[in-house]
């Protein structure tokens, strides 16, 4: 009996390793919004007495301790099993918001921030394997991608809207918000230890039975030797079963790009040039952000029918135009307008381009591929951050949002060429 792809999106969505790690990835997005956004700048800068040069490093410790473990851990995940992986992993989190929450040192607060950066790499490898692991037999796992980018934009808008609410009822009490900030990462950690673990491979156990009765160094010899089989393994059959055009590479990195463009200057431009207050900006990001959780699930669904490539062309052209108008209005509805319009965009293209680059991993790597992938994805939002900063202080305010639009310009381009040279067959018949 064939199921449809709406009765294989259901089974996905009830599937306790499904939800397990929605749970995860709401909570983990929970913690770094309540800290990147909330907590952290006010905290170093403002309490502590750091430079902002302190904060800036801090911070890039943390995207490049995200993406710099991503390819290893989504390596290690298909052969130790998510259970150990993660949940070693995010113990590391709660490590880092310790060493945060105890510690003033700049020295100490940037290893924290490399060390949460590290502890978070294998969330979006794990999560996109396991996705692509559980989906159907037509590979229809829009409905799920989008289902784990909207926990992904509930816990990053939850987050600093939590420690806000608590900072304001604590009297700016921080040490509480890092309380509960461990708190979250010990549930982390027990919600990890209910993922699924991996069985040892046959070689593995045949070499293992082999050496049973010898020493321990022939006993760790051999597993060297599987350890470096195994790479050579997983590089040879990366080489050669990832066939995939060039321009998806450019592709990767400008998808993060754009984002890590915008992320540094959005609250500058809301406060200093639109005049916003804190809660009316507060309004604007929950205003946007509803609107992309709302429409992800629905997207993600018309894309397991339809394909991705018509909702990643207008995802893409939609949100040039209207990031470019949004850096040119002033008007309180019409600012309002465009927000909604540019989350509209996001809910075509997140789980459009996660879903398009799902076609593109091979079955028999598909952890180290997907850690590549991510890994090349999230360098933009190093460099985005840094570009955006020396555009807004030499050119103004209008110059990161007109090179964020250029670059979705870009992005909508390459996609076109990418479909025409090759268009992935994803659509799914109902």
């Amino acid at each position: 009996m064939t199921l449809s792809s709406k009765e294989v999106s259901n089974r996905q969505l009830r599937s306790p390793f499904f939800i397990e790690l929605m749970l995860i990835i709401f909570l983990v997005e929970f913690m770094k919004g309540s800290l990147l956004v909330s907590l952290l700048p006010i905290y170093m800068k403002n309490s502590l007495g750091l430079t902002a040069w302190s904060v800036g490093v801090a911070f890039s410790l943390q995207y490049v301790g995200d993406n710099l473990f991503r390819s290893p851990f989504g390596w290690l995940a298909e052969r130790l099993g998510y259970k150990k992986i993660m949940s070693g992993a995010l113990l590391m989190t709660v490590i880092a918001v310790v060493i945060i929450a105890f510690t003033s040192a700049p020295v100490w607060l940037a290893i924290a921030c490399l060390i949460l950066g590290i502890g978070t790499s294998p969330l979006w490898p794990c999560a996109m394997t396991g996705v692509t692991e559980i989906s159907g037999p037509n590979n229809s796992n829009g409905t799920a991608i989008g289902a784990l980018e909207m926990a992904s934009l509930m816990g990053i808008g939850a987050g600093p809207i939590a420690m806000n609410f608590l900072m304001q009822r604590t009297g700016s009490n921080y040490h509480t918000s890092f309380l509960v900030l461990i708190g979250c990462g010990i549930v982390l950690v027990l919600v990890a230890l209910l993922l699924p673990g991996k069985a040892k491979s046959a070689n593995l156990h045949t070499t293992v039975e082999v050496v049973r009765h010898a020493n321990i160094f022939l006993l760790i010899k051999a597993k060297i030797v599987l350890l470096i089989k195994s790479v050579k393994k997983t590089l040879y059959e990366v080489k050669h079963t990832l066939n995939v055009s060039w321009l998806v590479y450019p592709a990767l990195f400008l998808q993060s790009f754009v984002i890590g463009i915008l992320t540094p200057v959005i609250t500058l431009y809301v406060q200093n040039e639109l005049g916003f207050s804190p809660n009316m900006y507060s309004l604007l990001l929950i205003a946007g952000g509803g609107i992309t959780v709302i429409a992800l699930i629905p997207c993600g669904k018309l894309i397991d029918r339809f394909g991705t490539a018509p909702f990643l062309h207008c995802g893409f052209l939609l949100a040039a135009v209207s990031i470019s108008i949004f850096s040119m209005v002033h008007s309180v509805p019409l600012v309002f307008t465009f927000v909604a319009l540019i989350g509209i965009s996001y809910a075509f293209i997140l789980p459009g381009w996660n879903t398009y680059v799902s076609h593109l991993v091979p079955k028999g790597e598909r952890g180290a591929v997907w850690g590549f992938f991510l890994t090349l994805q999230g360098s933009g939002m190093v460099v985005g951050p840094i570009v955006s900063g020396r555009l807004w202080d030499v050119m103004g305010h209008e110059a990161p949002f007109i090179a964020s639009s250029v670059v979705m310009v870009i992005l909508f381009v390459v996609h076109l060429l990418l479909t025409r040279k090759s268009q992935p067959k994803i659509k799914v018949i109902s």
